[in-house]
């Protein structure tokens, strides 16, 4: 024979109230009933758990030494109830992004899914962490810079950004006419994103053409760089895309550096690879190479 969770809160109720008929008037039950099973409970267990008086009843040492673990096995049943109530019956997805490209992919793929029968967590990473998630099943659909391919996992493009030179629409650059070249901003307060070797090229060929002795800092990710173009009068080097609609509103300028070399970012979106079809993975990765052609 096994305890039954509802004898568990019979005990309870009879410690609270002090006597078996009230505690059986509490749960609507006969007052013989309740002795039955307080007896089929002291077989189970092994001891006495209650002195009768005529007043009620006393919890005998054993039944005080059991109490706290009868406690502990109905809260935890309740918090199993409440955690099935708060479970969600919509299909899941989890999306990881750089935290550079967040503020570019969530808010659209959100909007564009927000009628959608699925619910959507968003988080960020690094690449290689988002690859390693994808393949533990922590993230469904993962946005990376190109990488090496990894078994299991499916990538495909989604777009290239070059790198652009950008300031905010108060900066003196941002009316210059025609185009400028290296030299010419060499010596303003520049703070480029740092995204890899490439950045360390740039940062080599403007400081051969720099004249003060002011520092460059390089930063991540984009919405650092973003606010010291924003906010603080700094020129900075940056994907395209991440500054894409405030480039559009005239918020900041991106200035045409005829010698800049070319230098993107190539982002991909990931996911991985299955037998079965998952319809809420499909209607994601369609959503997002519906969008894709707005981000280019």
């Amino acid at each position: 024979m096994s305890i039954a969770m509802d004898d568990l809160a019979l005990l309870l109720d009879i410690v609270a109230c002090g006597s078996f008929s009230q505690a059986a008037a509490r749960r609507g039950w006969s007052q013989p009933q309740v002795s039955q099973r307080v007896a089929l409970l002291e077989a189970e267990v092994g001891a006495q758990l209650f002195r009768r008086h005529r007043r009620g009843a006393l919890p005998t040492p054993a039944c005080e030494a059991f109490l706290p673990a009868a406690q502990q096995a109905l809260d935890a049943l309740q918090r199993g109830r409440e955690a099935l109530q708060r479970e969600p019956a919509l299909p899941r997805l989890t999306l990881a992004s750089l935290p550079s490209l967040s503020s570019v992919i969530f808010g659209p793929v959100l909007l564009a899914l927000a009628d959608a029968a699925l619910e959507i967590r968003c988080s960020t990473d690094h690449s290689p962490a988002i690859m390693e998630r994808l393949l533990t099943g922590q993230a469904q659909v993962g946005f990376v810079l190109r990488c090496p391919p990894m078994a299991g996992i499916q990538m495909e493009r989604i777009w290239r950004s070059p790198m652009v030179a950008v300031v905010h629409n108060r900066h003196p650059l941002a009316s210059a006419a025609g185009s400028l070249q290296l030299a010419d901003i060499a010596n303003e307060r520049l703070a480029p994103q740092y995204w890899g070797e490439g950045c360390d090229e740039l940062l080599a060929l403007i400081r051969a053409a720099r004249r003060v002795t002011g520092p460059i800092h390089a930063v991540q990710p984009a919405g650092a760089a973003r606010e010291l173009a924003m906010e603080h009068g700094f020129l900075t080097f940056m994907p395209e895309v991440a500054v894409r609609r405030d480039l559009r509103d005239g918020r900041l300028v991106k200035l045409a550096l005829s010698d800049l070399p070319l230098w993107e970012w190539e982002v991909m979106m990931a996911w991985r690879t299955g037998k079965r079809a998952d319809a809420p993975l499909q209607q994601v990765l369609d959503t997002v190479r519906a969008l894709a052609g707005e981000w280019r």
